[in-house]
């Protein structure tokens, strides 16, 4: 089993509250860490239709049968359940009683918010990053500099950037390209049908499809809407789908102006790069390297990975990107501390004097208010132009 940055966290949450929840996609390792960090619980999966069916019935015969800790597994099939849940931790609050995974978000984080509210520790667990699967020491980035301190990878870029970071393909070995395509059918039938009610799936899959051709990119519902032929309202339906089951996400833009008129509308990123490069048709290497979207996909490697660093260990990640509408552009602005941090992300493994221009000019605008500003790229080079820190990819 590959080590995972959140099992620490994990453990010390349930010495803390009576329940703990694991959300994250599907196929993230969730069912894996919570067996592997809590090997004495009781194990329990929802998958199963005699344990549903005994928990939908008879809800408290099926919490009684434990008599210690016990982790329930897939517990969105049953999201009634957490009322129960509820009652029994009120009764007898022992911290980590139950464990709870799930990977339909928008099911189990309103039942949460409602039940369990004050009475669970949230852990988003997604697919590995890279420093994970290479066995690589990520300390918590208390600062936006130790974001980018890796200094090896055994990786090459873009087979990396295909291939993705699910764990059952570095497990088993399976190529991509078998693997992908059932991960999205089962997404598909088994998550897209319960989250919400779509008649023709075929056309749910072209708007996703549709949606990573729209990557890195501002968030515009109406082109979606117009190029899927469904109705905008639809479109925000099913965005919100795509990222309460973890498939992509949202980067907001950040509010800060500095007197310029600035961009409010959020840009599109996925958590995983081998699902996207698969949406995108992409099934070779030398497909990607060659790619028109090899530069939007290679800024998505990256931002996820930055999302993974924060989420992994237990924080919200404070992240935006900055734009204007001259066109000046912040690809990634890393806000805390009191300061704002600007990422450059290029592609380009060729270092080139002008790839720092939009963060001079940023950093000259921003004043006092600039931390450290980084430029990360697509080579294997580190060094300092100007003040700015000069990264390769493989650094976060």
């Amino acid at each position: 089993m590959v080590p995972r940055l959140l099992a620490p966290y994990l453990r010390r949450d349930a010495a803390y509250y009576p329940v703990v929840t694991l959300t994250g996609p599907r196929q993230s390792g969730k069912t894996t860490l919570a067996r592997a960090t809590f090997p004495d619980h009781a194990y329990v999966s929802l998958e199963a239709p005699d344990q549903r069916r005994f928990a939908r019935e008879d809800p408290h015969g099926f919490l009684d049968q434990f008599t210690g800790p016990v982790i329930l597994d897939e517990v969105q099939h049953l999201p009634d359940l957490l009322s129960y849940i509820q009652v029994a931790v009120d009764d007898d609050a022992r911290p980590g009683r139950f464990v709870l995974t799930g990977s339909q978000n928008i099911l189990l984080m309103g039942q949460v918010a409602q039940t369990l509210a004050g009475r669970t520790a949230v852990l988003h667990l997604l697919p590995f990053s890279r420093a994970e699967l290479e066995g690589q020491d990520q300390p918590e980035p208390a600062s936006p500099e130790m974001l980018f301190a890796n200094t090896a990878t055994r990786l090459d870029l873009w087979p990396a950037i295909r291939t993705g970071f699910y764990p059952r393909i570095h497990d088993r070995g399976v190529p991509p390209e078998v693997w992908l395509p059932d991960y999205l059918q089962t997404y598909l039938e088994r998550d897209v049908r319960t989250l919400t009610n779509v008649g023709d799936l075929t056309l749910f899959e072209r708007f996703l499809s549709l949606s990573a051709g729209r990557v890195a990119q501002l968030l515009n519902y109406s082109g979606l809407a117009n190029d899927c032929g469904i109705a905008v309202d639809t479109a925000r339906r099913w965005i919100s789908v795509l990222q309460t089951s973890f498939i992509v996400f949202a980067l907001k833009p950040h509010h800060r102006n500095f007197n310029k008129r600035i961009i409010r509308t959020p840009k599109l990123f996925f958590y995983d790069t081998g699902l996207l490069c698969h949406m995108l048709g992409i099934r070779e290497t030398s497909q990607l390297v060659s790619h028109p979207l090899r530069g939007a996909i290679f800024e998505n490697y990256i931002v996820a990975e930055v999302a993974k660093s924060y989420l992994h260990h237990r924080l919200t990640p404070p992240l935006f990107f900055w734009r204007d509408q001259t066109g000046h552009e912040i690809d990634l602005l890393i806000d805390t501390a009191g300061r704002l941090y600007p990422v450059e992300i290029k592609s380009g493994q060729t270092m080139d004097g002008d790839m720092l221009d939009g963060l001079r000019w940023w950093m000259r605008l921003s004043g006092d208010e600039a931390g450290q500003a980084t430029l990360v790229h697509g080579g294997l080079g580190f060094h300092a132009r100007d003040g700015i820190a000069v990264r390769p990819w493989f650094s976060v």
